[in-house]
């Protein structure tokens, strides 16, 4: 009874925060279409009573000036619309290759593979004027399979590609065909994928391991190839990728109810098998210009309208890769959809892509980068985020599991702004490459950075800096502390029921009536194919176009910049824009409210706790862990390299955890004369990092007092001395860190410290930190396996 009592509590609380929502979300939709509206008439009223065409011969003359201007613009417009119609024929004549910026070469064809997929890997051929290194570590971009082809991460020169590039490192790209191999499965293109990472490491045999960049959906593909092979990757980007698919604020993400209101991933079963058994990506790409109808119906093509002399060529280079519909397997859109849309098992340890083959997230050691924007409403921060909170109960576990992990939000860019805009990609992107060169260097824990602008020599300039946080503070994007996520259990529950009943009762029928040829007219037929094909040459009523459009131009006569009638287009356009916003407003806070209602019913409640695992609420203790007890019990064991390490862990956290990205640079140089970094791959190097990051945040009085046991030598004091002077020269350090130091310095030097003579040397740590039976025993069994602690590296 107490059970029910608490089912009914919740319902009825969420019924009365959904009438109160509703409430605000119509009052603010009113206010934001008033305001709209004031600020148009507001521009309109600046201009018009100082115009100088007050006089009759004046509006005489701007009405003859815009009327010539808009026939014109009206044939380009119309003209630019036939040419992407023929650029979209043209590009499904060619099979719809990569929209890349760049050349590139064939390397690897997934085709060919012994479980065929329809993805490939490419290398990216640097233009004339830029060299690359085959030494330095090669990245590895991964573009998401969301309705479109592949292609945004190298759009144009300012990419993420053209980034690598300028930076001298070698850059592959993941690349897939418009139709799926027949019965390619998503654990097929995760092996195909991982094979990929192998070859490119293969090529750079003396290169650091590839680095890993995930675009939206390819994010979560790189993190679950990332935990299926924890020792093949190297660092991790992912950009605008969802991981945690529930989360989200109410009026501003709407696309986390679209399976909720359809009544669970039937509805993209029933789309499959419409199409014989392939999901048509137009779809997706449908319910991303949903969620904008005053963009997708009026605002693009209005500001194509508006400037088409200088928008046509901008328009048709994005249009070119925005019409390119991608499909996907039964198989494929069904895991996605169970897994991830609805079921958001991925955080949760409970996808998995066959038997035995579940993905542990916590299995990944390298270091993750995630960026996301504020003003993205198709992956907000809090999906993009949420997973950590997910996965971890607190930072120390984090840092127990000896992750790293950086955050960085932008304030306002959108979704498709985070890939193909050229300043995030001169600015966030740029400084995301800088940051992993040295991201190894940077202990476990979560980390937030910081991009701040600077007048510089040449310009603009940019200073990061990474900020240790917690994990609480990453829960403060969460509004609601995540209550509204309750009702999507119950959604996932109730996918599970109409998913069984669409199987048994309608899916024999529905297949017998979807032949190929009418699944593939089907798909012609779709209003996003069908708005390009049918205004193209094919249609023999707008063969005049083009001759119209070569006249117009020839005899271009563009209005002038403060022609009254131009202030009262772009007002009537502004009111039309503005209508949209709140018809938009309006849908979206009654769809929020329906989905509440349902699912946050006493039933629906009831039916997501029978399906949710009860998970004890337990503090964690991170100091339980066997491999957190090996290390604190031999704190006072190890080398010079165990000592410098330690000394900066203990120096940046009395600084309050904060490391700019200059001072990372210049940790490698002053590491280099004590030789401690010569014989220490990057695999090493973060294990050392992991476990002196322990000693240091468990215990940070004895990690300080026994530092002088990791020194035993006169030669190893003086090279941590000669530390010591470089980081007080550096004039960086405050206050308590100078203080600190000089307290490290005198514990070193103090009189009792051992004599070096050459045989007093600390005895190297003998234990192997175990975190599992496998891996341990794969770490014995690679050639070169560590010897002790590190096999004698600490000299």
């Amino acid at each position: 009874m107490s059970s029910l009592h608490q089912t009914l509590d919740r319902s009825l609380d969420i019924s009365r925060s959904v009438g109160t929502v509703l409430d605000r979300r119509l009052r603010e939709a009113w206010k934001a279409w008033a305001e709209h509206i004031e600020t148009a008439l507001a521009e309109w009223s600046r201009h018009a009573p100082s115009h100088r065409a007050l006089a009759p011969q004046h509006l005489l003359q701007d009405a003859w000036e815009y009327g010539v201007d808009s026939i014109q613009r009206s044939i380009l417009f119309w003209d630019t619309l036939r040419q992407r119609g023929n650029n979209f024929l043209a590009h499904e004549a060619a099979g719809k290759p990569p929209l890349l910026a760049y050349d590139y070469e064939l390397i690897a064809d997934g085709r060919s593979f012994e479980h065929p997929v329809n993805h490939a890997l490419v290398r990216i051929v640097a233009p004339d004027g830029i060299a690359v290194d085959p030494t330095l570590r090669p990245f590895i971009i991964i573009d998401p399979r969301a309705g479109h082809g592949p292609g945004i991460g190298g759009f144009k020169e300012d990419s993420e590609v053209g980034v690598a590039l300028k930076a001298g490192h070698p850059v592959y790209f993941v690349i897939f065909y418009p139709e799926p191999e027949p019965g390619q499965t998503l654990a097929d293109v995760t092996d195909a994928e991982a094979e990929f990472v192998r070859i490119v490491a293969q090529r750079h045999p003396e290169s650091l391991k590839p680095a890993l960049i995930g675009n939206c959906q390819g994010g979560w593909a790189v993190m679950m190839l990332a935990a299926a092979r924890p020792d093949m990757t190297g660092p991790l980007v992912i950009n605008g990728a969802p991981m945690s698919y529930w989360a989200g604020n109410d009026g501003d993400n709407p696309l986390r109810y679209a399976g909720g209101l359809v009544g669970g991933a039937w509805a993209a079963l029933l789309a499959a098998d419409l199409g014989a058994g392939k999901f048509d990506g137009a779809n997706l790409v449908q319910n991303f210009e949903d969620l904008n109808p005053a963009n997708t119906f009026w605002d693009k093509y209005y500001h194509l309208y508006d400037a088409v002399d200088d928008e046509a060529h901008r328009f048709l280079e994005f249009e070119r890769w925005w019409g390119g519909f991608y499909l996907l397997n039964e198989e494929e859109i069904r895991w996605i959809m169970n897994n991830l849309f609805i079921g958001n098992k991925l955080a949760q340890g409970e996808a998995r892509l066959g038997p035995g083959r579940y993905f542990d997230l916590k299995s990944i050691k390298q270091p993750i980068i995630v960026f996301a924007s504020m003003g993205d409403n198709i992956t907000p921060p809090q999906q993009a985020f949420n997973w950590i909170s997910d996965l971890y109960s607190s930072t120390d576990e984090i840092k127990a599991n000896g992750q790293t992990i950086v955050g960085l939000i932008h304030e306002d860019i959108g979704h498709l702004g985070i890939f193909v805009s050229g300043k995030v990609a001169r600015k966030e992107h740029t400084q995301i490459f800088e940051v992993l060169k040295y991201i190894q260097q940077l202990p476990p824990g979560l980390y937030g950075m910081e991009i701040r602008e600077i007048a510089g020599a040449n310009g603009v300039e940019y200073d990061v800096t990474l900020h240790e946080r917690t994990l609480e503070s990453l829960k403060k994007l969460q509004k609601f502390d995540r209550v509204d996520e309750k009702p999507f259990e119950a959604v996932a529950a109730f996918s599970e029921l109409t998913e069984r009943a669409y199987e048994l009762l309608l899916r024999p029928a529905v297949r017998e009536m979807a032949p190929e040829w009418a699944a593939k007219l089907l798909r012609d037929l779709h209003p996003l194919r069908v708005q390009r094909w049918a205004f193209s040459d094919r249609n023999p009523f707008v063969a005049m176009l083009a001759p119209a459009a070569m006249l117009a131009r020839a005899n271009r006569r563009p209005r002038h910049a403060d022609n009254l009638a131009r202030h009262a287009e772009h007002l009537a356009s502004t009111s039309v824009s503005a209508a949209l916003d709140l018809y938009r407003d309006l849908r979206d806070a009654t769809r929020e409210a329906a989905f509440y209602y349902v699912y946050g019913n006493m039933m629906s409640l009831q039916m997501a706790d029978q399906r949710a695992v009860i998970r004890r609420q337990t503090r964690f203790d991170p100091r339980a862990l066997p491999a957190v007890r090996q290390v604190l019990d031999e704190i006072d064991q190890g080398g010079l390299a165990d000592a410098i390490i330690r000394v900066g862990i203990l120096i940046v956290k009395a600084g309050g955890g904060k490391r700019r990205l200059a001072q990372m640079e210049h940790t490698r140089a002053l590491l280099a004369p004590t030789g401690v970094m010569r014989h220490i791959d990057e695999d090493q190097f973060r294990r050392l990092l992991h476990e002196e990051t322990l000693i240091v945040e468990f215990e940070p009085l004895l990690a300080a007092r026994s530092l002088p046991k990791l020194v035993k030598s006169a030669g190893d004091r003086h090279k941590l001395n000669n530390v010591f002077d470089s980081l007080e020269a550096d004039g960086t350090l405050d206050a308590k860190q100078k203080s600190l130091l000089a307290e490290l310095r005198r514990l070193v030097t103090r009189p009792g410290t051992p004599a070096a003579d050459g045989k007093s040397r600390g005895k190297p740590r003998t234990r192997v930190v175990k975190r599992s039976s496998k891996r341990s025993t794969k770490r014995a069994a690679r050639p070169g396996a560590r010897r002790g602690r590190r096999g004698g590296l600490h000299r």
